[in-house]
């Protein structure tokens, strides 16, 4: 298949695809008479594996260990289960700190009584952090 119908099997971006071919994520496709680049299945189900990959915030270097793990399928997975188990932390940590600023927000909103932006609680709290009640 062309570049445009792996782009649209996969609803990877072409310039995307590009990219990956050029980090390595994606092996170099054969190329047909025409000096078209000619993708397979494999370069579907690879790309399919890097994208979701991507939405579920894996960085490129995860996802080069996580592909290089998966290219020797005799492998012990227990480093996939380590880098996954990394990320996860990772994300839990980002939610404990958006939970935060999410509740020092909702705070600074809540004592907003309208008027005049001299008198205003939320120009009050972002230019003096003494008003948070959390660090964020």
């Amino acid at each position: 298949m062309k570049i445009g119908e792996l782009s649209r099997a996969t609803g990877a971006n072409i310039e995307t695809i590009r990219y990956y071919e050029r980090i390595g994520l994606l092996p170099q496709p054969a190329r047909t008479r025409a000096n078209y680049r000619d993708y397979g299945d494999l370069h579907r189900a690879r790309l399919t594996f890097v994208r979701h990959s991507r939405e579920l915030g894996f960085t490129i270097e995860e996802i080069r260990s996580l592909l290089d793990l998966s290219d020797d399928p005799g492998r012990d997975c227990s480093e996939a289960d380590r880098i996954a188990s990394r990320h996860l932390a990772q994300v839990e940590e980002k939610i404990a700190q958006l939970t935060l600023l999410r509740n020092e927000l909702t705070r600074i909103v809540g004592r907003c009584r309208g008027g005049a932006a001299a008198d205003c609680r939320v120009i009050e709290a972002l230019g003096d952090h003494r008003h948070c009640e959390s660090a964020h």
